[in-house]
């Protein structure tokens, strides 16, 4: 039986490499479809809120109902999948999120397509997670930052054809087949998933943490629809005071109840580990600045520049491919200059090159757009790459999971406070000016500027990072640390 031959493959043993890969391309189909679907739908937007008959502001609602979502269930995924099994998790995740896929392609309506995307979230919240820690299971410390760069590979073509295949359906079909193009995707992981991924689980699964799942859903749950729905009279200013201060509240009872009980939902003490807080703190502050580009630049160049779908995703891919390159370098950049020295020069370089965007003119020549577009997306994927590596350099196995749910959970907030806060400013910039128009060029040029500090701001945590700081990742010689 060829699923008896697999099952019998060793997970556990640097040597069986070539199993790494095949299972990190697995979970990278997972990732590409999540990808694509993000970047396809960001590159759509305005089409969208056209044919929905909505201002194009609100259908941030769409982006952050799907991160909402992540937010609220990814806690759940590591306890998951040690309780049922991984593969089990993963590709009823597949299932779900292709069949939400299928509902947003059938939308008529905002709230419809909200609901059909917070469906897409429940999924995604278990598939990446899941899959992430599938892998961070089977691979030697020494060996994760090859391993992390075969996973992100494959889901890079992700937002490197997004743009293109999002606007090209746009322009020339309907925007509605960007969806529906998951089916064969999903359909594709689910067989991969189920023939060659282990039923890996725990022998004795912790409890679930029921309370602190109630505590820390509706805490994230009302922050990120209070900052999505702020703004465009999409809700009224008292609902936002409402939402954000029954969130905070949530979330500060979530601190407290954390600390009573013996397995928490999301272990607040691992931030007591320097490199794993640094990676949760700093790469927040750069996620929130970053997060914002895929719905800042696309209004920017169709809504600003006038351009067509299918000519912003062909401007746009650019960065994908740069993010790409950057994934068969990051290995030895990484063993010559070691993490702390990366996460604070390649952060600063990353926050001015995000800025420049800003300062992008109808006559800016193509070359140049281009060019800062491709530098940008290699060098934030060197940030994310050693950001994401960096958190599980002092974890051991027995709170993988936890770091890993921890980890997405904080990656998902800080996108969502990243759409919001792009939203924010140029909604806030509006009701200055006469017109009244928050889709000025001038707007998007402090847009950009506002979200490029929140990225720089992350350097003042990336400096208290020990100098030896994943030195055991980055195969390099361990040094004196410093502060």
């Amino acid at each position: 039986m060829v699923w008896t031959r697999f099952q019998a493959w060793p997970l556990q043993s640097v040597e069986t490499m070539p199993r790494y890969l095949l299972v990190a391309l697995i979970v990278a189909c997972a990732s590409f479809m999540e990808n694509l679907d993000a970047t396809v739908i960001s590159t759509a937007l305005p089409a969208i809120a056209a044919d929905l008959h909505e201002d194009p502001i609100a259908l941030k609602l769409a982006m952050t109902s799907y991160l909402l979502s992540l937010a609220v269930f990814i806690p759940i995924s590591g306890w998951a999948a040690d309780r049922f099994g991984a593969r089990t998790i993963f590709c009823a995740a597949i299932v779900v999120f292709t069949l939400g896929s299928i509902l947003c392609g059938f939308s008529g309506t905002l709230p419809e397509l909200i609901g059909a995307r917070i469906i897409q979230g429940l999924g995604g919240a278990m598939m990446v997670p899941v899959g992430r820690l599938v892998l961070l299971r089977s691979v030697e410390r020494a060996d994760l930052v090859r391993a992390l760069s075969y996973l992100m590979v494959p889901a890079l073509l992700g937002p490197v054809t997004g743009p293109i295949v999002g606007g090209f359906i746009t322009t020339y079909f309907h925007w509605r087949w960007i969806f529906w193009i998951n089916v064969p995707i999903g359909i594709l992981g689910f067989t991969l998933a189920m023939i060659f991924i282990e039923n890996i689980r725990e022998d004795e699964a912790k409890p679930l943490d029921r309370s602190g799942f109630l505590l820390c859903g509706l805490g994230l749950g009302m922050l990120i629809f209070g900052f999505a729905g702020a703004g465009r009279g999409l809700v009224s200013p008292l609902a936002i005071a409402l939402l954000a201060g029954c969130g905070g509240l949530c979330l500060t009872l979530y601190v407290r109840h954390a600390k009573r009980v013996a397995h928490p939902l999301i272990d607040l003490q691992l931030l007591a580990i320097p490199t794993f807080r640094a990676s949760i703190v700093g790469g927040s502050l750069f996620r929130i600045g970053i997060g914002s580009l895929p719905f800042l630049l696309p209004l920017m160049l169709q809504i600003g520049f006038g351009m067509t779908p299918f000519q912003s995703g062909m401007v746009t891919f650019i960065s994908s491919v740069g993010a790409l390159l950057m994934k068969t370098t990051a290995t030895p950049i990484l063993r010559r200059f070691g993490f702390r020295f990366i996460l604070i020069y390649d952060v600063i370089l990353s926050a001015i090159i995000l800025t420049s965007y800003g300062f992008f003119t109808v006559s800016t020549p193509m070359l140049a757009m281009m060019s800062l577009l491709l530098a940008g997306g290699f060098f934030r994927s060197l940030a994310f790459t050693s950001i994401n590596a960096i958190a599980y350099a002092d974890i051991d196995h027995d709170r993988m999971s936890q770091a890993t749910s921890f980890a997405s959970v904080a990656q998902q907030l800080s996108l969502s406070i990243g759409i919001a806060f792009a939203a924010g400013i140029l909604q806030g910039l509006s009701f200055f000016q006469a017109e009244g128009d928050p889709f000025t060029l001038d707007n998007f040029k402090w847009g950009f500027i506002g979200v490029g500090l929140i990225s720089a701001a992350s350097v003042f945590v990336f400096r208290t990072l020990p100098q030896d700081a994943g030195a055991e990742l980055a195969s390099r010689p361990q040094t004196e640390s410093a502060g």
